[in-house]
């Protein structure tokens, strides 16, 4: 299976490199070169020995989507700081380049549920984080 993560942040990276070590055919792309050694780090050889593909570009053009694989993909992962970028290139995926498997993440927990009731499939840290402080208030108050 092909995987296109784009944004190769703390998430993004350890995306990526999971999804490398299950087996996976893997591409990262995120406009920023020095990210790269997010993807070498703690590996006994460099990301491109291990068999990934690290393209500079900016997610949010379209030569750099084609660059990276987004033909390929049979999973896009939408994972750079933004949320506006984000929702934007996996809708790019999804409808343009027909990825069938896409996975976005946004932060804004609204426009998570919106996004999610128009076909993307969403994570949001932050609903995630909400819903562990509530867990957590609640078990100091039965305990």
């Amino acid at each position: 299976m092909m995987v296109l993560v784009v944004g190769a942040g703390r998430v993004g990276a350890a995306v990526a490199k999971s999804s490398l070590a299950a087996g996976h055919t893997v591409s990262v792309l995120d406009a920023d070169p020095l990210s790269h050694e997010r993807l070498d780090a703690g590996q006994p050889t460099s990301w491109e020995d291990a068999g990934g593909q690290f393209t500079v570009g900016t997610a949010i053009e379209i030569e750099a989507l084609v660059a990276a694989g987004v033909e390929q993909a049979d999973v896009f992962i939408a994972a750079t700081s933004g949320d506006n970028t984000n929702l934007l290139v996996a809708q790019v995926a999804q409808k343009r380049f027909g990825v069938g498997h896409v996975i976005v993440r946004v932060l804004d927990p609204a426009r998570s549920d919106w996004y999610a009731e128009q076909g993307l499939h969403t994570i949001c840290a932050v609903k995630v984080g909400i819903a562990m402080f509530e867990q957590a208030i609640a078990d100091i108050a039965t305990a």
